[in-house]
């Protein structure tokens, strides 16, 4: 059972008889009690005798509590830390043990000079912080997914006794309690200082839960110290974004516990605070945005665009894909909320999602929410058994209306689609009674109203376009919305009157845009300091 102030598991009495205890004393008292009349130097002897059986009663009790129920306080009556330790909490977990198999027990790491080697480690650190006036001896210290308590010992060491560590993954008071940093077993505003060490952020499984019990758990004014591995700007600026309750103070590069390099970050608590979570808002406010600046460098890396318009269109998607730069070969994306990928005009599950995404682009691990959009109910079907993907069942477009999809029959050409995909959105036709069968009515969705709803500021979102020419209908209103700012990386495919397959020297006749138009499209976007890429 756990004791509701202290959070430390009691071991019940009668693990170590209680009668132990009373009968000792008795003896000592009956034999007081039962010797005739002492001289005064035999009554010092037996004194000193009496005060050294104390001592002795004490230590032995003291090896029990600590060495083998593993408590620093394991009777009500009997304690050896402060009860200002007792931290207040909500629920921990009662399953927290941890098999030996896995790991060895805590108190034999102890001995070692390795663990004595990173708990000094982790002591200069924090003097270091404490001489800056981050830390103080009266801070009540939180240490995040700790691996064995090296830096909780650390700041005991340091004079900061009011200092407890988490893990979901081993637990041993008095240095260390069962949770996880992304679900403290603490009350709002109980700690002075938080501190995550080592690439423990960088491994989370949610660093934006983790990041908002920081922002619960921590005082007003308090500080939080994390050692991340992540050294692009890109990274660093999603962690800001994630720790929106605080303030940066400092950043630099130290060496880490094993002497890799590892970037300190020292950010303070908000004096006032509001969560956006509390407020119903989730951060994807879009107007009047302006592309920052660690976005525009990866712009300047990318590769070049294609300026000359090629005579084998169907031939330079697969040269152009083998240069594409990616963004997150470029920077590291552990630090966003969510992960999103968006098939805009999506066709069959193998034209983008499962030949291209799935398979080609890098994830860095990350488990990515799919949306197919696309509004040819040819394809709906396919994706009803498709696991993690979503089908959105409408065309992007600028507003929320009804849609012509016109299809195309160009002379002279080899393979004709009636559907699937191949015709072009005509925005120009109010009736399909003129057209007959070479027109299908469909649902046309605000993309931007639709994109603002479903993801934030806080996401790493991707986007492939392959709209039949509505390209230059959403991207200018992608821009002046602002919504365009909620994009990371997008994939575009622009249509023009391009060379055709079947017949030398003619051109399609089912684009009226011509190459110089798309560059020119895709060179505003880079301007305005978005990472494009030409998909063909």
């Amino acid at each position: 059972m756990y004791n509701s102030n202290l959070n430390f598991p009691i071991l019940p009495s009668r693990d170590f008889p209680s009668h132990f205890w009373s009968s000792s004393w008795n003896s000592v008292v009956l034999f007081l009690m039962d010797s005739p009349k002492l001289k005064p130097n035999q009554l010092r002897t037996s004194l000193a005798r009496l005060l050294t059986f104390a001592v002795l009663v004490l230590a032995v009790r003291f090896a029990y509590v600590i060495t083998l129920a593993g408590e620093s306080c394991g009777y009500n009556d009997f304690c050896f830390f402060p009860d200002t330790l007792r931290l207040p909490s909500r629920v921990v977990p009662q399953n927290a043990a941890v098999s030996s198999q896995i790991l060895p027990r805590v108190p034999d790491l102890w001995k070692t000079k390795k663990w004595r080697r990173t708990v000094d480690y982790y002591s200069a650190i924090f003097q270091e912080l404490i001489a800056e006036g981050f830390l103080s001896p009266n801070s009540r210290a939180l240490s995040l997914g700790t691996r064995a308590g090296e830096d909780v010992l650390a700041l005991k060491e340091n004079g900061v006794v009011y200092s407890i560590g988490i893990s979901s993954n081993i637990a041993s008071p008095p240095l260390i309690v069962p949770g996880a940093p992304h679900r403290q077993p603490f009350d709002e505003a109980t700690f002075d200082f938080e501190f995550s060490a080592n690439g423990s952020l960088d491994r989370s499984s949610g660093p934006s839960d983790f990041a908002a019990e920081v922002c619960r758990t921590l005082k007003p004014g308090g500080f939080f110290v994390a050692q991340i591995f992540s050294k692009d700007n890109y990274s660093f600026h999603s962690l800001l974004d994630l720790f929106n309750c605080c303030l940066l103070i400092r950043n630099r590069d130290v060496d880490g516990v094993d002497k890799t390099s590892v970037r300190e970050v020292v950010l303070r608590k908000k004096t006032q605070f509001q969560n956006p979570r509390n407020l119903g808002l989730n951060g994807n406010s879009s107007k009047n945005c302006e592309i920052p600046g660690y976005k525009r460098e990866l712009v300047q890396k990318a590769e070049a665009l294609i300026e000359q318009e090629p005579l084998k269109p169907w031939v330079s998607r697969k040269r152009s894909l083998k240069k594409v730069k990616y963004l997150t070969s470029m920077a590291d994306i552990s630090f966003d909320q969510r992960y999103v990928y968006i098939d805009v005009g999506a066709r069959g599950y193998g034209s983008s999602i499962g030949s291209w995404f799935k398979k080609q682009y890098p994830k860095q691990g990350k488990s990515f929410e799919v949306y197919a959009m696309g509004a040819d109910r040819v394809f709906h079907e396919e994706y009803r058994d498709k696991e993690g993907v979503s089908l959105v069942p409408y065309a992007a477009w600028v507003r929320n209306e009804t849609l012509f999809f016109e299809i195309t029959r160009d002379s002279g050409s080899k393979d004709v689609e009636v559907a699937g995909g191949v015709g072009r959105i005509n925005h120009n036709v109010r009736s399909s009674s003129s057209h007959g069968e070479e027109v299908d009515k469909i649902k046309g969705i605000d993309f931007v109203e639709w994109l603002t709803r479903s993801v934030s500021g806080s996401d790493f979102v991707v986007v492939r376009m392959d709209v039949e020419g509505s390209e230059f209908y959403l991207v200018p209103r992608l821009i002046e919305s602002g919504a365009i700012c909620l994009i990371d990386e997008v994939f575009m495919e622009c249509h023009y009157n391009r060379w055709q397959r079947c017949c030398r020297g003619q051109r399609s006749a089912k684009f009226k845009r011509s190459y110089d138009q798309c560059l020119e499209l895709f060179t505003k976007l880079r301007a305005a300091g978005v990472l494009v890429h030409q998909w063909w």
